[in-house]
Order: structure tokens, then sequence, then C-alpha cells
């Protein structure tokens, strides 16, 4: 069972976009996917048409009120998800007050290698809270989602090096990726971005990119993987390449490698 989580310090990035779509992907390959929503504004659970209602959802995980396949909801796509909601912020308010909450998903997750081939954890928009630490401490892969936009670069940058502490600081060892979204090859600008990001980040960046499509937001609006609504769209056939370069990833490790990216001039 390999386990991807998706983060950026910063929202906009496509990174819930990704985390879905992606998941429907590996569905749509026969992989058995668990999505878990690990962020409380509950984007991914919105974008796959789920209202949890008053059944369980991360916080009941994460706190240990309930076991993470009592909050496993199936949704469209194939894709078992475990959904959040606004409660969700509490975790971080009781992590204070609490013997290593930074722990709580791993002990969560264990025992279902026999259930899913894949694990995709969706996190907020934040480097650095107990969330994100989670989603860290119990992944083999974090991708580091970039959009090719202004800055995003230097938020790149800044975000991996946070991340490189975290790693450097725990017994987390998890492998790093990146990847490049909201890609538009019409303009010079996105263009260079792209060229900018392979220069800086290597063999840390997916051959794989995910272009701006209308097709990504109207599937988010219909509350499915964009699979279900146009299998033949450009914006699944760019999540099917990622797909297939993640499970390729899964079998030639990086685990362990340094995580520093080649300096940018005059650094």
């Amino acid at each position: 069972m390999q386990i991807f989580s998706f983060v950026n310090q910063k929202g906009g990035c496509g990174k819930t976009t990704t985390a879905i779509n992606l998941a429907g992907a590996l569905s749509a390959q026969g992989r058995r996917v668990l999505l878990i929503d690990l962020d409380p504004q509950a984007h991914a659970t919105l974008g796959l048409g789920c209202d949890p209602g008053d059944g369980p959802t991360t916080l009941d995980v994460l706190s240990g009120s309930s076991s993470l396949s009592e909050a496993v909801v199936a949704v469209a796509g194939g894709i078992d998800l475990v959904p959040a909601a606004l409660s969700l912020g509490e975790f971080e308010e009781r992590a204070e007050h609490s013997l290593r909450p930074e722990q709580a998903l791993t002990h969560a997750l264990r025992g279902l290698e026999g259930d899913y081939d894949e694990v995709l954890l969706d996190c907020p928009p934040r480097a650095d809270g107990v969330l994100t630490a989670n989603a860290l401490r119990a992944c083999d892969t974090a991708i580091l989602v970039v959009e090719t936009g202004a800055f995003a670069l230097q938020g790149a940058v800044k975000a991996l090096s946070i991340f490189e502490e975290i790693r450097a600081c725990g017994d987390s060892r998890f492998d790093m990726r990146v990847l490049a979204t909201l890609f538009d090859r019409r303009t010079r600008f996105a263009r260079d971005m792209l060229f900018a990001l392979h220069s800086r980040f290597g063999p840390l960046l997916f051959e794989s990119v995910i272009r701006t499509s209308v097709r990504l937001r109207e599937a988010a609006a219909c509350g499915v993987p964009v699979q279900i609504l146009d299998k033949r769209s450009r914006a699944t056939n760019d999540f099917a390449a990622l797909a297939s370069e993640c499970l390729v990833g899964s079998t030639d490790s990086v685990r362990g490698k340094d995580l520093a990216p080649t300096p940018l001039p005059g650094e």
C-alpha cells in the first residue's frame, strides 16, 4: 500500500483537484483507492459530492472515536473517501494538549494494507500544522503541488525547505516529489515557469504536467472526478499519465535522498 500526501503552504495551487482526479485515474486503472480529506475546508469532500451529515469524519478518526473503516464512504469513480467537515479544525486546537497528536493518522491506517493499493491524503494549505504533520508522518511520498504562476517558484522552494526540516527533525522518511499544475501552454510565462521548475527541482519534478482545463472545474461542480465527466478530455489524459508515473515510481523508491533542489543563481 502506497501512501501519497498532497502538500503546499498556500491554497489555489490545484492540490485538492490533483488529489481527487489522481484518485479517479488510479481507480480507472483498476487500483483500490482511499482518499482521506485532511483539510478543515473539506474541499475534497465537497468536490466528490459528499455530505457526511452525522456520520463519522476525519476528526472522529484522528481523535480515536471512530475507526477509519467506519468513516469510509463510497463516492463516484470507484473511490473510497474519508470525508472532512469544518469541525476538523478542532483537532489542531486540541493538539496542544495531546500526547504525540502527529501520530494519530499513522495509528489509524494500521491494518489497511490488504484493503487498498493507494491512499491519498489531501492536506490543508499550510506546512507547519499538526494535520500536515500527520500526513507527512504517515505517507511514503509527499507531492508538493506547484501552480505555474507568479511567485510560485519562490513559494515552492520555501515549502520544500520546510518539509526538509520536518523530515530531518522527526522520524518521517518520506520521499518528496514536485508536480506542476494549472499549466497554460499558450502563455510564454507558463512555459518559462515550467522550465524554471525543471531547472530548480530536476528529478524531483514529475514529467507529467496538469494543464488548465474547464473540465476540471465542471467535474468539481458536478461532484465527480473528471474521468466520470469526460473520459476523453485532456485533463483525463493528464491524470492518467500522472497515475502511471506514480505507479512506476512506487517500485523505484528514492526514499531518504537529499531533498535540496538546485540553487537559484546568486544563492
